[in-house]
């Protein structure tokens, strides 16, 4: 695992986050150090998953369920459902809009689940043209697309649930208020100055980011999803400034 060096010097000051070459190299050593609890989330997917999935039976007589991974990234969504799923249950399909991303996670399930039907597809996740699916999964991804486009996502997404489908979103989120918010905010930075990141890969993050990572209040998101349609939402998982939630259709 490629260690995460980025930041470790001053950038320039219209610097931003993109997730390039770069990112790829070292992003499991970013997201283990940067996210709490995001190997507890991926590892409580597949148990969601088999609790609500249904399977369809096709005209060949195979039968499958079909999951969206939305902003897959280098596919630890789609690698944590083919590792307890068998590969004729599933169809997964993954979609990223970096290049780097789709190339670099196709790779990695194709050496590790070479059986799983897995569809890789370079999009916008807002362009998708969905097919009828059990289950769809926003990991850290609503985040960085334009808050104006994100009820018309969910909204998309809640039509193309079937009936007993779930969708899960996690996503960093804020708190109203804004002395409690910059306490959980400084405990999170306190997280990752235990990880062994600096005060300069704090700060020049922080810059980065701003204005590409927006983020919501878990309020927010729940409005969000029952205006899309979702009539039960739940958060289930809650570290610090990162929240699941979800959704039922």
């Amino acid at each position: 695992m490629t260690h995460d060096m980025l930041f470790t010097t001053p950038l320039d000051k219209h610097a931003r986050f993109s997730f390039d070459e770069t990112v790829v190299a070292c992003f499991p050593d970013m997201i283990r150090r940067s996210v709490p609890g995001y190997g507890q989330m991926l590892a409580m997917l597949p148990i969601l998953a088999k609790r609500h999935l249904a399977y369809r039976q096709l005209k060949d007589g195979k039968k499958i369920s079909r999951v969206y991974d939305l902003g897959t990234s280098l596919g630890a969504v789609s690698f944590a459902l083919a590792d307890k799923f068998a590969p004729n249950d599933l169809h997964i399909v993954a979609v990223d809009i970096s290049s780097a991303m789709i190339d670099k996670a196709q790779a990695v399930m194709s050496e590790h689940y070479p059986n799983h039907d897995i569809e890789f597809v370079l999009d916008d996740v807002n362009h998708i043209v969905f097919k009828k699916c059990d289950m769809i999964v926003l990991n850290l991804t609503l985040q960085f697309l334009s808050p104006d486009t994100r009820l018309d996502l969910l909204k998309k997404c809640y039509d193309a649930l079937d009936e007993g489908g779930i969708l899960i979103l996690t996503e960093k989120t804020h708190l109203g208020d804004e002395q409690d918010d910059a306490w959980r905010v400084e405990r999170y930075y306190d997280f990752k100055r235990a990880n062994g990141y600096s005060e300069l890969q704090i700060s020049g993050k922080r810059d980065a980011l701003e204005n590409v990572l927006m983020t919501d209040t878990i309020e927010t998101h729940h409005d969000r999803l029952r205006q899309a349609g979702f009539d039960r939402v739940l958060t289930w998982f809650m570290f610090l400034n990162f929240a699941s939630m979800i959704a039922f259709k």
